[in-house]
C-alpha cells in the first residue's frame, strides 16, 4: 500500500512535516505500518516547496493500492488561451516537476490544441500514445486511449481548467493507471458543480482568502505590512510596486472591483483590520463605474463597526469625489484611530505619475 497526506499543495513526497518528521508520501510494506506512519502525519503541518515555512495542515490521510510500475508518465489537458480551447500535454517523463522537464528537456514535451466542442481525434490520440512509446496496437495504447478518453470526458462534464496527471503509470502487463492528480475547477461553474465544490476543503486555504471570497472580493494575503484596497486588478498591482518602490512592503492584494458596494468594503477593511502583521492600511481609488463616495461611505461604517486600529491614508479620485471627501471629512471628525490624511490632489499626482 501507499500512504499520502491530503495537503493541498505539490512536493509532499519530498516535504517535511514540523514535527521532524520527513516524507508525505510513503509505502507501506507491513502489517500495522500505516498506523505507525499515520500517526506521524496527522495533525501536523507538511512544508513542502510550494506551501511556505508555514505549510499545511494534513488532517486526513490516504490509503491506497501500490502499482507496480514499470514506466511513470505525465499528460495533463489544460484550458488553452492562446487557440481559445483547450490543450493536451503529455511528456514519457513522469512523476517528477514538467517544469524541471520543459526546462531541462524541453523535446521530451509534446502539446496537442483540441477544441473544447470536438475533443482529441483519433489522429491526436495516435500521435500522443506514440509520443509516450506506447507501442502501435498494443494493449497499453489501447488503455492509454480509454484513459485519455475518460480524462477528456471529466474534464468538460466537470467545468474543470485543469487535469494533471503525474505520474500516468504503465505497468509490466500493459496496464495503464492514474497514480497521482490534481485537478482545478472554474469558480464560475460552482453552480453547475455543487457536488464537487461542496467537497472543498477550507482548512487548506487562506482564511482570509476563504472569508474575502465569502463577500465577491479579490484578495491573496502577502507578508508585508501595509494592508492595500484598490479598485481594478491592474491599478492594484501598480499601488504594490510603488509601496516596494519606495521600500514598503504590501501584507495583500486587495481587488475591490468596479461594482463594490459599502458593505463589501466594509468587510474588506474588517479583513484588513484584522491581520495583526498590517501598521498601516492603502486606500487607492480611481472611481470609475466605482464611485468614490461609495468607498468613502464604506470605510466611514468600518470604523464606526471594527474600530480602525492602525493609520490610514485614502487617496480617492474620480466620480463623486467631491461626496467621498466630505464623507472622509466626516470620519477625520470622529475616528476612533489614528487618521493621517494626505492632500487628496497632492497624493493622487505622485501615484499617478509612478502608475502611468
Amino acid at each position: 500500500m501507499v500512504l499520502k497526506a491530503q495537503v493541498l499543495a505539490g512536493g509532499r513526497g519530498l516535504g517535511t512535516f514540523q514535527n521532524g518528521f520527513r516524507g508525505g508520501v510513503h509505502v507501506v510494506s507491513r502489517a500495522g505500518q500505516a498506523g505507525e506512519l499515520a500517526a506521524q502525519m496527522l495533525g501536523q503541518r507538511l512544508v513542502t516547496k510550494q506551501t511556505g515555512a508555514e505549510g499545511k495542515p494534513a488532517g486526513k490521510v490516504y490509503l491506497m493500492e501500490r502499482v507496480p510500475i514499470a514506466r511513470e508518465l505525465y499528460l495533463s489537458i489544460m484550458l488553452d488561451r492562446a487557440s481559445s480551447g483547450s490543450v493536451i500535454i503529455a511528456s514519457p517523463v513522469g512523476g517528477t516537476s514538467i517544469e524541471d522537464v520543459a526546462a531541462a528537456t524541453p523535446e521530451k514535451i509534446t502539446k496537442e490544441v483540441v477544441q473544447l466542442g470536438a475533443g482529441p481525434s483519433p489522429a491526436q490520440v495516435a500521435r500522443l500514445a506514440a509520443f509516450l512509446q506506447f507501442a502501435p496496437g498494443s494493449a497499453g495504447a489501447k488503455r492509454f486511449a480509454e484513459c485519455l478518453a475518460g480524462l477528456w470526458k471529466m474534464f468538460t462534464a466537470c467545468d474543470a481548467t485543469l487535469v494533471e496527471i503525474n505520474p500516468l503509470a504503465e505497468t509490466a502487463d500493459g496496464g495503464v493507471f492514474v497514480c497521482d492528480a490534481k485537478i482545478n475547477f472554474d469558480d464560475n461553474a460552482a453552480f453547475r458543480q455543487a457536488a464537487i465544490f461542496e467537497q472543498r476543503d477550507h482548512s487548506q486555504e487562506d482564511a482570509r482568502e476563504v472569508e474575502a471570497a465569502k463577500w465577491d472580493l479579490n484578495y491573496i494575503g502577502l507578508d508585508g505590512n501595509i494592508g492595500c484596497m484598490v479598485n481594478g486588478a491592474g491599478l492594484a498591482m501598480a499601488t504594490m510596486d510603488i509601496i516596494k518602490l519606495h521600500g514598503g512592503a504590501p501584507a495583500n492584494f486587495l481587488d475591490v472591483g468596479g461594482g463594490a458596494t459599502a458593505e463589501q468594503v466594509t468587510r474588506a477593511f474588517e479583513l484588513l483590520n484584522a491581520d495583526s502583521r498590517v501598521k498601516a492600511i492603502l486606500v487607492n481609488i480611481f472611481g470609475g463605474i466605482m464611485k468614490c463616495d461609495t468607498i468613502a461611505q464604506g470605510i466611514v461604517q468600518a470604523a464606526k463597526e471594527v474600530g480602525l486600529k492602525v493609520p490610514l491614508i485614502v487617496r480617492l479620485e474620480g466620480t463623486n469625489v467631491e461626496l467621498g471627501k466630505k464623507a472622509s471629512t466626516r470620519l477625520r471628525a470622529n475616528a476612533r484611530a489614528p487618521l493621517r490624511p494626505a492632500p487628496p490632489r497632492a497624493c493622487s499626482g505622485a501615484l499617478s505619475r509612478r502608475a502611468l
